[in-house]
């Protein structure tokens, strides 16, 4: 079992709707976080202790400026969770190149950065004794792509790939990655899609639920959190 308390962990997407709750459960079990988002107001809002990081992800020095940051503020760096991500809506000959772009840009490729910035950090980590870990929040698409958003599907498939790869790679140095895969989730993304509009889409599980089921993975050792995860 792993105890989060007096760890340093690097929160992506903080100020996001499970970014924003995962944060708070962390704060609660004594995590000592940095956060990142593109505006560091909505990041104090969130009314926490901890150190804040602004960037865009698009852009590819971000992943290693999120994390030295967490490395200047606490030292060392422990913990991982992406929570960030973006979604459209459309068959595939109405997306724009410049969406595509975004769409693998934000979902796969930053997350790919990220853990490549930190593995140095996450190393150490595990010499030191901890067990240092990560989360990418994929999705439910990742396994059952979908119709109407076969870009969006892909971006998140191909997270979940490298993710099932990459774990292999890093349990050697005692590092866990945990690909988390939840159903449609009521956080409002559907709402703000890069393009197109959202179909009708059932009712989705509240964020609180699947965020306590995330942290009880981290905290667990569990290494996979596939959509039936999620089911009560």
């Amino acid at each position: 079992m792993t105890s989060v308390d007096g760890l340093s962990v690097l929160v992506i997407g903080a100020s996001g709707g499970l970014g924003s709750h995962i944060c708070q459960q962390l704060n609660g079990l004594g995590a000592r976080l940095t956060l990142h988002g593109r505006d560091e107001d909505r990041l104090r809002a969130l009314g926490l202790d901890a150190a804040y990081v602004c960037g865009d992800l698009r852009d590819a020095d971000t992943a290693q400026t999120c994390v030295d940051a967490a490395v200047s503020a606490y030292g060392r760096l422990d913990g991982v969770v992406i929570a960030s991500g973006v979604v459209a809506f459309g068959m595939i000959s109405q997306l724009s190149d410049d969406v595509l772009v975004d769409l693998f840009a934000i979902n796969t490729l930053a997350p790919i950065r990220i853990v490549r910035s930190a593995l140095p950090y996450l190393e150490a980590s595990a010499k030191d004794g901890a067990n240092p870990f990560v989360v990418n929040l994929s999705a439910v698409v990742a396994e059952q792509p979908t119709a109407g958003m076969a870009s969006y599907s892909a971006s998140k498939a191909a997270l979940t790939s490298f993710d099932t790869a990459a774990s292999r790679e890093l349990r050697r140095s005692g590092i866990r990655l945990i690909d988390a895969r939840p159903p449609h989730t009521e956080t409002g993304l559907a709402n703000r899609p890069l393009a197109g509009e959202p179909p009708r889409l059932p009712q989705g599980l509240e964020p609180q639920a699947v965020v306590a089921r995330v942290i009880d993975a981290i905290t667990q050792d569990e290494r996979d959190l596939p959509s039936t995860a999620f089911m009560a």
